[in-house]
């Protein structure tokens, strides 16, 4: 079977936050990768160091790259996940650091999308909005643009069940009890 990574773009400054919001975040969302589809875990860091204990205990399959040109846009945190990815991942699952509520079944889903041929891209949606987690086939990872994959049109696999996975930007976004 084809071998699918995750990239998880942590490397924002988290300006709209306070500070380093996925420090706080990131262990909830590995946790959940954890128990995910995925044979690695690629942590993109940038506009602050990750300290181990962000990455939490239990991510043995888990790997963090500094992408030094984070202003540039999401895009550029994902071109360097993407490039720190082995030879025989065939396609990643993107998600993001701050969707501390990432449902693994979500990210089942859109990969299983993915193997049966939905398209190069996949994502979730919520609502019939498109939201994370997104599978890229690796036929899509050369011109991935600066502001990211949002102008490609995925193929949609509904997870209205499951819930979004949260997109923590200021502090009242937290969920209960995260603080």
């Amino acid at each position: 079977m084809s071998r699918v990574a995750a990239v998880v773009l942590a490397a924002g400054e988290g300006s709209r936050f306070g500070g380093p919001k996925q420090r706080l975040l990131l262990p909830a969302v590995l946790e959940r990768l954890a128990s995910a589809p995925v044979d690695e875990i690629v942590v993109v860091e940038g506009a602050h160091d990750l300290e181990p204990d962000s990455i939490g205990a239990g991510s043995t399959h888990c790997r963090v790259v500094c992408c030094e040109e984070w202003q540039r846009g999401p895009g550029a945190s994902l071109r360097r996940g993407l490039a720190a990815l082995t030879e025989d991942v065939e396609a990643a699952v993107v998600v993001l650091a701050d969707g501390p509520a990432l449902a693994p079944e979500a990210v089942a889903r859109v990969v299983a999308a993915w193997r049966e041929g939905a398209g190069p891209v996949v994502a979730a949606s919520y609502g019939g909005e498109r939201g994370h987690p997104v599978v890229v086939a690796r036929s899509a990872w050369s011109d991935v643009p600066d502001e990211g994959l949002r102008a490609r049109g995925p193929a949609l696999v509904p997870c209205d069940d499951l819930g979004p996975p949260g997109d923590v930007d200021r502090l009242e976004d937290l969920p209960d009890g995260a603080a």
